[in-house]
């Protein structure tokens, strides 16, 4: 079979990756704002440090929901978490029970720092357009898919050509990574400390390690707050899951301690363009779809003899078939239990995606089948023309349009019939399901 590949506008992360000229003021953010990351060692940057210790102690998470019940309790009413262990059955799927939300911590001081820093770089006019003069709705619904018309997201370059049939590629020091991006587009570092350390600590200028791992803006933003965090970015680690970098997600999601904040991955070949290793964030006050969505045992799996703290659900009556790992107490047990299964799919060259919420105790995990679809010529020219990319926030219910006819035509059955091309038919699923667990 001959390699696949398919024409398509390069997403923009950075504005290293622009033509145009630059003229961007700076204002002392990082000593060289104009520099290039791959400068940054020994460099004074803002810090964030934790304790390397963190992230074994009990949390309560939610599960998952109830399409009959139009609220999710921790989002839409803040005082409330769902809890995994305090649940009630309706046939299969599971539907929340209510516990007291946990008092906020740590994450206060995360998303204190995160976000100043991000609205400073909006003040510096980083960013290409403004992301919250976008318009938004809640397509009407069970579901409650989120929509919103981004006309900036659509780039006017030319479009490129890259593989979508290889999961692990090179590492190619030509093309656009995150060492490129431009110093003043970073916000902090993200890094542990001791274990004496004990809380997250701020520190406000730090000299940057060989290899730090950063946390920069996406200058082209699909939400306030949106950021990309880069593990050990001088490290040249391509977009491909490993237990530090999982680890250090779940720590991140954790700090944020911000049902708001959900983190994403997008492996190559399932809508992830920049072969560096990197994780996207943003702030959405709302529920995603896919929180909404009823779970069920995997059947015939058993449960992890090594992780066995790790609950297994698979989604169901929803249009992307995959699987929801959820945390009881130990989140680095998580971490490891998610990674053995990413290991498999690279190894196996199968494209998913990955949807971290709840502070990360659940991760849903979706293989995705719909840029083959597109290559292959399966997927209809009407939704093709939508320009609507399933990667992981659209697969999870945030639809970004780039067009306002096509924002003002969308409907929940529309938007069904778009995803369902990215998801494994029932039989391939099963199969995948016994590959993907070992069992």
């Amino acid at each position: 079979m001959s390699p696949l590949y398919i024409s398509r506008v390069p997403s923009v992360y950075s504005q290293h990756q622009l033509n145009e000229d630059l003229d961007i003021p700076a204002k002392g953010l990082v000593p060289t704002p104009y520099s290039p990351v791959s400068e940054v060692p020994g460099q004074l940057l803002p810090k964030l440090s934790y304790s390397p210790v963190a992230g074994s102690s009990t949390k309560r998470v939610r599960s998952f929901g109830n399409l009959a019940a139009h609220l999710v309790p921790d989002v839409d009413e803040p005082g409330t978490f769902f809890s995994g262990s305090d649940t009630e059955s309706v046939g299969d799927a599971q539907v929340p029970s209510f516990v007291d939300c946990p008092p906020a911590g740590d994450g206060n001081l995360l998303d204190s720092v995160l976000l100043a820093e991000w609205e400073d770089r909006a003040e510096l006019g980083l960013f290409r357009y403004d992301v919250t003069a976008c318009p938004t709705q809640l397509v009407p619904g069970s579901y409650g898919f989120i929509a919103q018309c981004n006309e900036g997201r659509a780039s006017k370059k030319r479009p490129t050509e890259f593989r979508v049939d290889q999961v692990c590629q090179s590492w190619d020091a030509k093309k656009f990574n995150f060492q490129k991006a431009l110093q003043q587009e970073v916000l902090f570092q993200y890094e542990a400390g001791l274990p004496s350390d004990g809380k997250l600590k701020f520190i406000a200028a730090s000299p940057a390690n060989d290899s730090p791992n950063l946390v920069l803006i996406n200058v082209s933003p699909i939400e306030y707050g949106h950021v990309l965090l880069v593990p050990q970015v001088m490290s040249n680690l391509t977009q491909l899951i490993d237990q530090a970098s999982m680890r250090l997600a779940l720590q991140f999601c954790e700090h944020s301690n911000n049902p708001y904040f959900r983190l994403c991955y997008n492996s190559l070949g399932a809508y992830g363009t920049i072969n560096h290793l990197h994780f996207q964030g943003y702030y959405l006050q709302a529920p995603f779809a896919v929180e909404r969505a009823p779970t069920a045992p995997v059947p015939g799996y058993t449960g992890s003899r090594r992780f066995k703290d790790v609950r297994m659900y698979q989604l169901e009556e929803y249009p992307v078939r995959g699987l929801v790992f959820e945390c009881g107490q130990n989140l680095p047990d998580m971490a490891d239990f998610v990674t053995e299964v990413c290991l498999r799919l690279q190894d196996a060259n199968i494209a998913h995606n990955l949807f971290i919420v709840d502070c990360g105790m659940r991760v849903f995990l979706y293989p995705n089948g719909f840029a083959t679809a597109k290559a292959e010529g399966r997927v209809p020219s009407a939704l093709l023309d939508s320009q609507v990319d399933p990667a992981s926030f659209e697969i999870s219910g945030h639809i970004i349009t780039k067009r306002q006819q096509d924002y003002d035509a969308l409907t929940q059955d529309g938007i069904w019939d778009l995803l369902a091309y990215a998801s494994l038919s029932e039989e391939a699923f099963t199969k995948f399901c016994r590959f993907a667990l070992d069992f």
